[in-house]
């Protein structure tokens, strides 16, 4: 089965309501990540391995990004199991990530 997710399908996958301004910012995030499409359909079973470990997948308010966020009150092994999971997926999918420094955010600049 092949998932496509539109704009709309998309901000629904990451909890957002659908507004000019949400569509505006996911589309600026679309246009902005070299090669997402690639990933996309990928993008809700690696948001359910993500919650395992109290981690997101959000829209970055600073940049033109999705991110890959895990929450701050997490333990040490949550966090090591969060990494991994992200590595991981990003080696399995071709992922070019930035992490913000000091933080357990990752950006997803693109497809490698």
């Amino acid at each position: 089965m092949h998932l496509e997710l539109t704009p709309e399908a998309l901000l629904k996958q990451l909890g957002y309501s659908v507004t000019e301004q949400t569509l505006k910012q996911i589309n600026r995030i679309l246009d902005n990540t070299d090669g997402l499409d690639k990933f996309l359909p990928h993008l809700p079973s690696f948001a359910d391995a993500l919650a395992i470990e109290k981690g997101y997948i959000a829209m970055s308010n600073s940049e033109d990004y999705l991110k890959i966020k895990c929450d701050a009150d997490t333990n040490a092994a949550n966090l090591t199991a969060f990494t991994e999971l992200v590595n991981h997926w990003a080696d399995k999918y071709k992922l070019s990530l930035k992490k913000v420094d000091n933080k357990n955010t990752y950006y997803i600049i693109g497809h490698k």
